[in-house]
């Protein structure tokens, strides 16, 4: 897990069997710029946080197959570091007591609306510090994960093949979301750094990369949300996040 700077964007772990519920928040998040994987049951939501890096946990306690305040506590044991809201119909204080010593950060009580939620998301992200990624950390940033220790490179849940070439410079731009970067610096770190000749095939390795990733998005069965690959007229590339969350 990694805690999330300004100019990442915020991927969210939202467990919920619900299903109106769960499309509203899902829709909701992602309209404001979060990075979404919703599950339904207990067992998958702790599968994808071991397998995906996850700032935020949106916990319902009613799953249909383990209680959500045992999730709470394997998740706090295993991520430290993870924020945890626990969203809920259970109202008494003892069960808000109950979820805060589970390891929550909040509490909600069903029904809440997503402008509160929003909020709440917004002050507790405001506290907590950045931490950049390790060397071989996944990166993820909108629905796209690129994860340079095992050069693999993932839209969800769905692997997209790219050249070499290709994922050296997705990873480099991924490591710096937000930031230009000089053709320069694109051409030293993944060609040569004694690279005397012509950057055109930058530009068209950019171009293919581009390619790749629109139609691996394409072919997915639902809508995905991509970074966007920018040229910088006479510097070189940046990757922009889809925008960071921001209020109503």
């Amino acid at each position: 897990m990694r805690a999330t700077g300004a100019k990442d964007v915020v991927s969210v772990l939202f467990i919920e069997d619900d299903e109106v519920i769960g499309r509203h928040v899902e829709a909701g998040l992602r309209s404001h710029g979060y990075a979404v994987a919703w599950t339904r049951t207990g067992g998958s939501g702790l599968a994808e946080a071991a397998r995906l890096p996850i700032d935020v946990v949106l916990l319902d306690l009613g799953l249909p197959d383990v209680d959500g305040i045992d999730v709470a506590r394997q998740l706090r044991d295993e991520y430290p570091d993870v924020l945890i809201l626990i969203l809920t119909a259970r109202s008494e204080e003892i069960d808000v007591i109950v979820g805060l010593d589970a390891g929550a950060d909040d509490y909600l009580v069903k029904p809440f609306s997503l402008t509160v939620l929003l909020a709440r998301l917004r002050a507790h992200l405001r506290r907590r510090p950045p931490a950049p990624a390790g060397p071989g950390e996944p990166v993820r940033i909108a629905d796209l994960t690129v994860d340079t220790g095992a050069r693999r490179c993932f839209l969800r849940d769905q692997e997209v093949e790219l050249r070499p070439k290709e994922f050296e410079l997705l990873a480099v731009l991924a490591r710096h979301p937000g930031e230009a970067v000089s053709r320069e610096s694109l051409m030293a770190q993944v060609w040569d750094e004694n690279w005397y000749g012509p950057t055109k095939t930058l530009d068209v390795t950019i171009s293919s990369l581009r390619r790749r990733l629109q139609t691996a998005a394409s072919a997915m069965p639902e809508p995905v949300t991509l970074p966007d690959l920018t040229t910088l007229r006479g510097h070189g590339y940046r990757l922009d996040p889809p925008g960071p969350p921001h209020g109503d």
